[in-house]
C-alpha cells in the first residue's frame, strides 16, 4: 500500500519510518509519471512489510521537492533512517527500481 506524502506528514511517514521508504516523486499532468505508477503499485504490494512505498505530488509540496533537488519527475528517491540514500530519474523497468532499492531493505 502506498502512503500520500505532503510537507504536514513527510517527516513522520518518511523521515521517521522504521521501515526504508521509496518516494516517488510526480505531478499528475507528468506522462513518464503515469507510466510509472502503475510498477510503482506492484513494488508498494510485493515489498508491504520490507518497504513503505510513498508519493509526493511535487506541485503539492515544491518546498520537499526543492530540498531533495528534484529537477525532473517522475524521480524516485530511497530514505533510510531519516536520510536520502539514492534516486534514480526516469520511467525505468520493474527490476531495475527493484535493484535501486534492494540494498537498503
Amino acid at each position: 500500500m502506498e502512503v500520500k506524502v505532503d510537507s504536514d506528514n513527510f517527516q513522520e511517514e518518511v523521515l521517521n519510518s522504521s521501515l526504508p521508504v521509496l518516494v516517488d516523486f510526480w505531478a499528475s499532468w507528468c506522462a513518464p509519471c503515469q507510466m510509472l505508477a502503475p510498477i510503482i503499485d506492484e513494488v508498494a504490494k510485493e515489498y508491504q512489510g520490507k518497504l513503505k512505498v510513498a508519493k509526493l505530488n511535487i506541485e503539492e509540496a515544491p518546498q520537499i521537492a526543492t530540498h531533495y533537488g528534484i529537477m525532473s519527475i517522475p524521480t524516485l528517491m530511497i530514505f533510510k533512517e531519516g536520510k536520502a540514500m539514492g534516486k534514480v530519474v526516469g520511467v525505468l523497468p520493474k527490476e531495475e527500481i527493484i535493484k535501486f532499492f534492494q540494498p537498503y531493505i
